[in-house]
């Protein structure tokens, strides 16, 4: 899902970077939706189009004949629609980013570029990607961690028996007759050296380029 949430913030971020500026704010606001809807309120909407008697859901049975055919009744589906609600709902944090990111890109660089002959693809592969780079490992990183939280569209979609996460897990064993704290203990525990073993390596470059300039 990284992948797809940078390549599509990166792609918001170029296009909204090249619109006139009247069209600017009512675009990055439009943008931004996806972001200001809470989590929970968001799967909810996206819950109830999928259904049978939704707009998703009816167009769906209309194009496949199949009057039967339900996004909620199979795992698999239920994890794609996961994946499609987290792609959209993450998009518009890596378009700010990045579109921050693209307000320092040198327009000298650019310019020496575009003189040289280079396509527009060729200034965003060679000149605006490699300015981006650190960007988009922020970006991962991040992405990394909320994917240890998911818990709001899994409620949401009411999928809690076909796609689990570590924060489910942790919210199973706290409800109910019988409560399992050590159960629950452990999982977060494990879940917080997840995340420092996958911070540890940037941070410890970060903290060495930041002794390395201050030396």
């Amino acid at each position: 899902m990284t992948p797809l949430v940078i390549g599509l913030g990166l792609m918001i971020a170029l296009g909204v970077n090249r619109v006139t500026p009247a069209l600017k704010g009512p675009t990055i606001f439009v943008s931004l939706l996806p972001m200001i809807v809470t989590p929970l309120i968001g799967s909810l909407i996206l819950f109830w189009m999928i259904d049978a008697q939704g707009i998703i859901g009816k167009t769906l049975q209309w194009i496949f004949d199949d009057p039967d055919l339900s996004l909620k009744a199979s795992p698999t589906l239920t994890w794609i629609t996961l994946f499609v609600y987290g792609v959209w709902h993450s998009a518009p944090f890596a378009f700010v980013v990045f579109y921050a990111g693209l307000q320092s890109v040198s327009h000298e660089t650019l310019e020496a570029a575009r003189i040289d002959g280079a396509s527009r693809w060729q200034q965003v592969r060679y000149v605006v990607i490699p300015h981006l780079m650190p960007l988009a490992i922020f970006i991962s990183l991040i992405q990394l961690m909320d994917n240890f939280r998911v818990f709001e569209p899994i409620i949401g979609f009411s999928a809690e028996a076909n796609a689990p996460s570590l924060s489910i897990i942790v919210y199973n064993d706290l409800k109910g007759d019988v409560i399992r704290f050590n159960s629950a203990a452990a999982t977060s525990v494990l879940t917080v050296i997840g995340v420092t073993i996958l911070l540890a390596p940037v941070l410890l470059r970060t903290w060495r380029d930041f002794k390395g300039k201050v030396v």
